[in-house]
């Protein structure tokens, strides 16, 4: 296999940590020196013999191609194990469909795993493959999971009961769906600890940051003979799994005769920590036809003024709860590794203190430029967003609330007539009260009860996976304040 890839620092490095680290290094110790991220130090080039080479290969084939194209030094036999989890999607033949809502637009459902949501794309292999490496080290990990709703249930069903690893993975009290929490509270595996955190999002993920860089707790760990990681997408190893649904979605228009292939298209996601548009941002980069990146947001629309004015503003600005839950988050990790990428490890590591600092930072206008080059945002009130789901399911195509934010990028941000793809990252299942009030006004909805008006209105089965939780019972009965958070994991080892 020759040489493998090497990671590199997006705050530089502060002479503790090695240089350079291979992607195993920076899969089990995600957080790199001054607290920044690992980035690959170059990208493969994917030319067009790659696309064509490929229109008839199965989601797999592709994943298996693009890893070796990055020369991960995970062994072959891992690789082919942790990518035969696709198997148990829905469809094994096609577990990413590619939908036509509009002659233009074309839903990309990352949503058919275990969970119904798109992290379990990447958190599926993710989970073999770190298990895989910490056994073969004869190495303990205890994994965090700071989660908005779908990264938790989808660490949760990867690592349980797997060998050589915990995992504590906490949510925000109150700022979940219902399934989201039952997904959660319901794991009862020995080896998971879940903790309902009084707060919101930014507080369970600055927690995970906090103690992921943390000596006294890292020292802690270290005489029980435990080492920590995260599951968030602070760790590169979720964010390789991400850059393949985008490559596989443009293949896939191409097979259905929408698009001939090298024809440019935009790629329109719903954004909260980043990392599905930086797997997009990446596969661009290596050579994916990409016109531009269309960020969708909530209300809590940090990202869209970021990338219309260059100002990464934290000040004075509260998190609002809306009916996008996943994407109530003011403090997009994967932002640092696009500025590491643009514009350098110094830049990268001034901009990032100077947010920790002062709570914003502004782009230089010829930095704004570069950013804009690839770039474009906006986003969408809860009201519009339940109109997007109400039209497009008098269409015939149900979707999430998230999915639904995309729909206003899609029409404002578009300068050419280009096909777009939306990702729809959760299944309608995972947020049925917001959909049956927009479906039909009903207010205040149990989850089960809105499950069972939309099915029967839409002529659809739930997935025995939703359903089946609301018999379970509730075996993980943990809330904390913030404050709390490390006593609480230290307990649970």
């Amino acid at each position: 296999m020759g040489s493998t890839m090497k990671f590199i620092e997006t705050r530089g490095n502060d002479g503790h940590h090695p240089e350079h680290a291979s992607f195993s290094e920076a899969i089990l110790a995600p957080i790199a020196s001054f607290g920044g991220l690992y980035s690959p130090e170059s990208l493969p080039r994917l030319d067009e013999d790659f696309f064509i080479g490929h229109l008839g290969s199965s989601y797999k084939t592709l994943a298996r191609a693009v890893l070796m194209k990055f020369e991960i030094d995970i062994p072959a036999e891992i690789i082919d194990q942790a990518l035969a989890l696709y198997d148990g999607f829905d469809d094994p033949s096609n577990p990413v469909p590619v939908v036509r809502v509009y002659d233009d637009l074309y839903v990309s459902e990352l949503y058919h795993g275990p969970t119904r949501a798109f992290k379990d794309m990447a958190l599926q292999p993710f989970g073999i493959v770190l298990s895989a490496i910490a056994q073969s080290r004869h190495e303990n990990y205890l994994i965090l999971a700071a989660t908005s709703g779908d990264t938790g249930p989808a660490a949760l069903e990867t690592f349980k009961n797997k060998a050589n690893v915990k995992v504590a993975c906490m949510y925000p009290v109150g700022g979940t769906s219902d399934v989201q929490r039952l997904q959660m509270v319901t794991e009862d595996a020995g080896n998971l600890k879940v903790i309902g955190v009084n707060g919101d999002f930014d507080d369970t993920q600055n927690a995970l940051k906090h103690l992921l860089a943390s000596d006294s707790f890292k020292e802690t760990l270290h005489q029980k003979d435990i080492r920590v990681s995260a599951a968030n997408s602070v760790n590169f190893g979720r964010i390789i799994f991400q850059i393949i649904y985008h490559l596989h979605s443009y293949l896939e228009l191409v097979r259905q005769q929408a698009i001939s292939m090298g024809e440019r298209v935009y790629l329109d996601v719903p954004s909260g920590n980043f990392g599905n548009a930086l797997g997009g941002y990446y596969a661009m980069k290596m050579g994916l036809p990409v016109e531009k990146i269309l960020i969708a947001s909530n209300r809590n629309n940090i990202l869209t003024q970021f990338i219309r004015t260059g100002i990464y503003n934290l000040r004075s600005v509260d998190l609002i709860q809306t009916t996008s839950p996943a994407m109530d988050i003011l403090k997009s990790s994967n932002i640092e590794r696009i500025l590491f990428d643009l514009f350098g490890a110094q830049r990268t590591k001034a901009l990032m203190r100077q947010l920790d600092a002062e709570k914003c930072y502004q782009l230089a206008s010829t930095e704004l430029e570069q950013i804009q080059a690839i770039f474009a945002a906006d986003f969408c009130q809860d009201e519009k967003g339940k109109a997007y789901i109400k039209e497009t399911f008098e269409r015939g195509y149900l979707m999430d609330p998230h999915t639904a934010t995309c729909f206003e990028a899609y029409r404002n941000c578009r300068e050419k007539p280009l096909k777009t793809i939306v990702y729809s990252t959760a299944e309608w299942t995972k947020f049925s009260p917001v959909i049956a009030n927009a479906l039909t006004g009903e207010e205040d909805a149990h989850d089960i009860d809105a499950l069972q008006s939309i099915a029967h209105s839409a002529g659809i089965s739930i997935p025995p996976m939703i359903s089946a939780l609301f018999e379970k019972e509730i075996a993980q009965k943990t809330v904390i304040d913030k404050e709390a958070i490390e006593d609480e994991i230290l307990a649970f080892l």
